[in-house]
C-alpha cells in the first residue's frame, strides 16, 4: 500500500494476521560472486524467504531487505540484484516494500518476508500424527548436485549439468503448493532448506512422532543423475540430505487424494526420529555453524 520512500512501509493484511520470516545471506557463506550473478543472488535471496512463508500455508505479500555492501561494488551489480528481487516477487505477486543499505566489507543480505493466510490456520511443524503420509512438492537434490559440481570445478559440459548448476544459483520453490496443501488438510509442513532428512527431523521432534522414508519413492531428476555420474557420487544422498532446493514437505491424512504435484515419500508412525528404509545414513544436511 505504501512502498519505499518513507520511514516505514504500509502492507495490507486482509486476514488480520501476518506471517513473518527472515534470513541472512553472507557472501562466501551462502553465495559466491564468482559463482553466481547478482541477478541469481537476488532471486535466491528472495526465494528462500518467500518459500518459508508458503510453508506456513500463506501467500507471500512483501519483502523488506537489509543490504550491506562494499563501497567499491559496481552499481551494475546492484542493478542485477534488485532485478532479481523484483522478478522473484513477481512470481508470487509480492513486492519489495523497502529496506536499508550500509557499507560492509562483504555483501550481506538480511531479508524479511511477509505473508497472508487468507483465513486459513497456519500449518505448523507439530501437527504430524501416526497414520498420516508424508509427501513432497518440488525438486530435491538439484541444488546440492550443482554445488558439488561448482565445488569440484567441473564445467557444465551438458544441458543436464548446467541445469544442476542453475538450480544451486536459483532455486524454484513450489510456492503455490503451500496454500494448496493447507486447503487439502496438511497438518504439518516446512520448506526443505537444510536437507530433507534433517528438516523432517524437525517435524518429527515437534510432533513427537517418527517419520519413515521410503528411498524407492523418489524420482531422481536427470540433472542429479548426470552430476552423480560425473562425480562418481550417490544421487540419492543429495536427494535425501541436500539443501537449498526449497521444496515443500508435508504430512497429510492418509485418505487425502493428493494432486500429481505432491509425491508420497513416507509415513508417520509412533516413535521418534527419521528412519530411511533399507539404508544406513545420517541426517546430513546444512550445518549453520559449520
Amino acid at each position: 500500500m505504501l512502498g519505499p520512500g518513507d520511514d516505514a512501509a504500509l502492507v495490507a493484511a486482509p486476514d488480520g494476521r501476518v506471517v513473518v520470516s527472515t534470513d541472512l545471506l553472507l557472501e562466501g557463506r551462502h553465495f559466491r560472486r564468482d559463482w553466481s550473478s547478482p541477478y541469481d543472488v537476488g532471486r535466491k535471496a528472495a526465494a528462500q524467504n518467500l518459500a518459508d512463508v508458503a510453508a506456513m500455508g500463506a501467500a507471500p505479500t512483501a519483502l523488506v531487505i537489509g543490504l550491506g555492501i562494499p563501497a567499491d561494488l559496481p552499481v551494475t551489480w546492484l542493478d542485477g540484484l534488485t532485478d532479481g528481487f523484483r522478478d522473484e516477487c513477481v512470481v508470487v505477486g509480492a513486492s519489495v516494500a523497502g529496506g536499508d543499505v550500509t557499507r560492509c566489507d562483504l555483501v550481506v543480505l538480511g531479508v524479511t518476508a511477509l505473508g497472508d493466510l487468507g483465513g486459513r490456520a497456519p500449518v505448523r511443524r507439530d501437527g504430524a500424527r501416526p497414520g498420516q503420509v508424508v509427501a513432497v512438492a518440488g525438486r530435491l537434490g538439484h541444488a546440492a548436485a550443482g554445488l558439488a559440481l561448482l565445488d569440484a570445478g567441473v564445467p557444465a559440459r551438458t544441458e543436464a549439468l548446467e541445469r544442476a548448476v542453475a538450480a544451486h544459483r536459483r532455486p524454484c520453490p513450489p510456492y503455490q503448493e503451500g496454500p494448496r496443501a493447507a486447503e487439502l488438510g496438511a497438518s504439518a509442513m516446512l520448506d526443505v532448506s537444510d536437507g530433507l532428512l534433517q528438516d523432517l527431523g524437525h517435524v518429527a521432534a515437534a510432533s513427537g512422532v517418527r517419520i519413515e522414508v521410503d528411498p524407492q519413492a523418489f524420482a531422481v531428476g536427470e540433472p542429479v543423475l548426470a552430476a552423480a555420474k560425473e562425480l562418481a557420487a550417490d544421487p540419492l544422498e543429495w536427494v535425501l540430505t541436500g539443501g537449498e532446493d526449497h521444496a515443500l514437505a508435508a504430512a497429510f491424512p492418509a485418505g487425502v487424494r493428493l494432486p500429481a504435484s505432491w509425491q508420497v515419500v513416507g509415513r508417520v508412525v509412533e516413535g521418534e526420529g527419521v528412519l530411511v528404509y533399507g539404508r544406513e545414513m545420517g541426517r546430513g544436511g546444512w550445518d549453520h555453524f559449520r
